[in-house]
Order: structure tokens, then C-alpha cells, then sequence
């Protein structure tokens, strides 16, 4: 058999059923069913012995995953993502623009936060797994669940409208200094503070605009809908766009900067900041 992967592990609280634990722990197996299949064939070895499903993990152990030579082990994703901060419940990574959260495609972010995270030594650790959302052409921060009680907790928080967001736009045409939209989307109420930073004469579009804005609510694509609806859409946006205002080849320029919050169990103030892209800064040049 050859070495596939091996896992150190770090000290827990307490002991937790190697079944349980190691849901996550190996890039090739993502499941628990995969995991049971290979404690079953004999490809998984703890401290150089065979793994059995009745074995409890303490810390300190190393754990070997191998694969027999005439087994073909499922691609696996080779995606490095910058992580903003991290500890035992919760991780907030930069995504990428042009890149899916979650979905059934192979390259997503939800499919890359095993390899990039640590796990979590605690007791209900799970896969690591986005509790929002960023569309894909939009680039920023994205926060991760990294325990079932944690994404139950952050999920909670961003329904309850106890996590601020903060984004950064460039928009096309002249805009008012500051402003409050609340038109409903689809139905549902939608409500969008923004504030324009600095604006710029642009030959082809006439003005573009720095904007920051702050959501109150998390309908899909608020922020593009709702600077639309001003006619001042975002720069890059194939699908809310006027006519003969479209940008191609530069994708959409707008980006999740800031993540602002109690931390729900250590209550720590958290507010992590990731700057502007490169493409934002080429426009407003200090």
C-alpha cells in the first residue's frame, strides 16, 4: 500500500470516537461513509496499527491514510485560500472573485476548507462548511463553520442581523454623497445604507464611484439590485447593467471587506478587514 496522507493530532478536551473524529481530518475521504469503508478495508492506521471503529482519540496520535496500489483515489482539489483568522469554532477566509461558495461543481470553496483549516479539537467538529453566502463574481471575506454548534450559533447571528457586513462597490453615473435604499426584493423587505467615498470623470462612463455599503438584510443580490435600482449599477455586472455601460474582462467590481462581531462563545469583539482589490485601487489611485 502506498502513504496517501497523515494526520497529526492535537490534544482535545476529551477523548471522541475515532469514527467521529476523523470526518474531515483527510482531503480524499470528505465523508463518513468514505471514512468507515477505509477503517473496514485496513487503509487507516493509528500509531502504526490498524484503526478500529471502537478506538477512542485522546491527542498526540498520528494517523495514516494509505491507498492500495490498484485503487484509484478520487481528484482531489488543490485550492489555497488565505485565512483571516481561525481557532477551534470558526474560521473567515478570503474568497476569491470568480469562485462558487458551495454547489455541486468540483472547485468551490466549500470544497477547499478541509486543506486550508485546521480541525477543530473539539468534541461536535464537523467539515468545515460556509454559513453565507458570496456570489460568485464577488470577491471578500466569507465566514466558516468549523463545529454543528458553531454554524448553529453563526447562523443565528446573521438571522438575528448580529453580524455587520461591509462592502466596497465601484458604480456607474452620478450619485448622491450619501443615501438609504429601501426597495423590496422579491418580495421581501430589503434596506441598503451606502456612503460614496470618492468619484472619479470617467470618458466612458462619465462618473465612477467608490462606494461603501452596509446591508441590513441578506436578500440574493441586494446590493447589485438595489444600486441598480438607482441607476448607478455596479461596474463589471453582466445582469443588472444599462445599456451601453457594460464592462467585460474585468469581472464585478465588488468586494465583502469587512466582517464585524461578538464572537458566541469566547465573546470576543471580532472585526477582520481585507483590503481592496487591485482593480479598485487602479481607478482611485491616492
Amino acid at each position: 500500500m502506498n502513504l496517501l496522507e497523515t494526520h497529526f493530532v492535537k490534544k482535545l478536551e476529551k477523548p471522541i470516537r475515532f469514527q467521529e473524529y476523523s470526518v474531515g481530518i483527510f482531503n480524499a475521504i470528505p465523508t463518513k461513509s468514505g471514512i468507515k469503508k477505509a477503517i473496514k478495508k485496513g487503509h487507516i492506521f493509528i500509531d502504526d496499527k490498524i484503526a478500529t471503529t471502537a478506538i477512542y482519540i485522546s491527542g498526540g496520535e498520528k494517523i495514516d491514510l494509505y491507498e492500495s496500489e490498484n485503487t484509484s483515489t478520487f481528484e482531489r482539489l488543490k485550492l489555497d485560500l488565505e485565512v483571516l483568522f481561525e481557532d477551534d469554532y470558526l474560521a473567515i477566509i478570503y474568497k476569491p472573485a470568480g469562485i462558487l461558495v458551495s454547489g455541486n461543481k468540483f472547485v468551490t470553496i466549500a470544497n477547499a476548507l478541509s486543506q486550508n483549516l485546521i480541525k477543530s479539537t473539539l468534541a461536535d467538529a464537523v467539515k468545515p462548511q460556509p454559513v453565507h453566502r458570496l456570489d460568485y463574481p464577488t470577491s471578500g471575506l466569507l465566514l466558516v463553520g468549523k463545529t454543528s454548534l458553531s454554524i448553529i450559533e453563526l447562523s443565528k447571528l446573521f438571522k438575528e442581523k448580529n453580524i455587520r457586513k461591509t462592502y466596497f462597490a465601484v458604480t456607474i453615473g452620478k450619485m448622491n454623497a450619501k443615501g438609504y435604499i429601501d426597495k423590496p426584493i422579491d418580495n421581501k423587505e430589503a434596506f441598503t445604507n451606502y456612503e460614496v467615498l470618492e468619484s472619479v470623470i470617467s470618458k466612458r462612463f462619465n462618473f465612477l464611484n467608490l462606494v461603501k455599503l452596509q446591508p441590513e438584510t441578506g436578500r440574493k443580490h441586494q446590493l447589485r439590485k438595489h444600486l441598480f435600482s438607482l441607476k448607478n449599477p455596479i461596474l463589471g455586472d453582466k445582469e443588472y447593467f444599462l445599456q451601453d455601460k457594460i464592462l467585460n474582462g474585468k469581472g464585478l467590481f465588488l468586494h465583502a471587506a469587512t466582517l464585524d462581531f461578538t464572537h458566541p462563545f469566547t465573546k470576543e469583539k471580532i472585526t477582520i478587514s481585507k483590503e481592496l482589490p487591485k482593480k479598485f485601487r487602479k481607478i482611485f489611485c491616492h
